[in-house]
């Protein structure tokens, strides 16, 4: 049975960053250095977490919490990478089996680190599984299921990192985060609003699929009806499920969509000033941030990740 939406306290963030202390770093927080005139932009660098992305905070505290019956059934996800890679990490710390269903068109490199963490792989289409994620099943999996947005114990690991942004920047105005599912977004927002609630949390999408700056506009979930797949493969869903979209809602300011032109660009950056390598997903916060569409002051943007085949890295920031 789905367990029903409910607020993401401090209380349980709190917990979460006691029960993942041992697994996940408390990842730097560095200031961009963009000249003079440049705005100010710090980095929250996720991206050096031990699978090079934010997600390992979720899954360590979401297997943290599961009971000894949940455990001895092993555990399986969905992903496109990043949250197969964190669940299989996690997992193998517990001891526990892990499978994941994975999306066959996700980069080889994510591939390989789910395999290697010791996963079985399951592949399918993209659309196949956007479904299970909606649906909270997929036919055949066996083990106990650990949502990789839609759960509460995974999205209150996020919000870990939201403690350390306010601690690390008490000066900060405003907070940007990739949106995919919603999770990493709803985690970090929920900690800033019931620390800070004046600093601002902004969404990131690329133009090719943004279905929350689509639900913000039309005032409720929506599917994005021209979804394409691009080099943005860690953020960037279909649609925003309803469960997703009454998490959100109270966490989140505001969205920005940026082009794949702005992703590849804030890649370069990141590369060239601050030696920060970032998957597509990695650059949407520093793009909305230099985009000019997500207003004036001091922003922390989240590199959520950096798992990107290096030839492909090369060929994105050399364009």
């Amino acid at each position: 049975m789905i367990e029903p939406v409910r607020p993401i306290a401090i209380q349980d963030i709190e917990g979460a960053r006691q029960r993942i202390a041992g697994t996940v770093l408390r990842t730097p927080l560095v200031r961009l250095d963009l000249g003079p005139s440049g705005p100010d932009i710090r980095l929250k660098l996720e991206n050096l977490q031990p699978t090079n992305a934010y997600k390992i905070r979720g899954a360590a505290n979401a297997v943290a919490c599961l009971s000894d019956e949940q455990r001895a059934r092993g555990v399986w996800t969905i992903s496109a990478g990043n949250a197969g890679q964190a669940v299989a990490y996690a997992a193998r710390v517990a001891g526990i089996p892990c499978a994941v269903v994975a999306i066959e068109t996700a980069p080889q490199t994510k591939l390989d680190r789910m395999k290697a963490l010791g996963a079985t792989i399951v592949p399918v289409s993209y659309e196949q599984a956007w479904k299970a994620a909606e649906a909270h099943a997929f036919a055949g999996m066996d083990g106990t299921f650990v949502h990789p947005f839609d759960n509460h114990d995974f999205i209150a690991g996020h919000g870990t990192m939201g403690l350390e942004i306010l601690e690390d920047a008490p000066d900060v105005r405003t907070v940007i985060a990739a949106i995919g599912g919603g999770g990493l977004i709803t985690g970090v927002g929920s900690a800033i609003k019931a620390v800070k609630p004046d600093v601002r949390v902004l969404g990131s999408e690329p133009e090719t699929a943004a279905p929350y700056a689509l639900s913000l506009r039309e005032g409720g979930p929506r599917k994005f009806p021209d979804w394409q797949a691009s080099f943005v493969d860690g953020a960037g869903g279909q649609s925003v499920t309803q469960r997703m979209w009454d998490r959100m809602t109270p966490a989140v300011d505001g969205a920005v969509t940026v082009s794949l032109g702005e992703v590849r660009e804030a890649m370069r950056l990141l590369a060239d000033k601050a030696r920060v390598i970032a998957e597509g997903a990695g650059a949407l916060a520093l793009a909305a941030a230099l985009s000019g569409r997500a207003g004036e002051g001091s922003f922390v943007c989240i590199v959520s990740g950096g798992n990107i085949d290096l030839a492909k890295f090369s060929e994105l920031v050399a364009r």
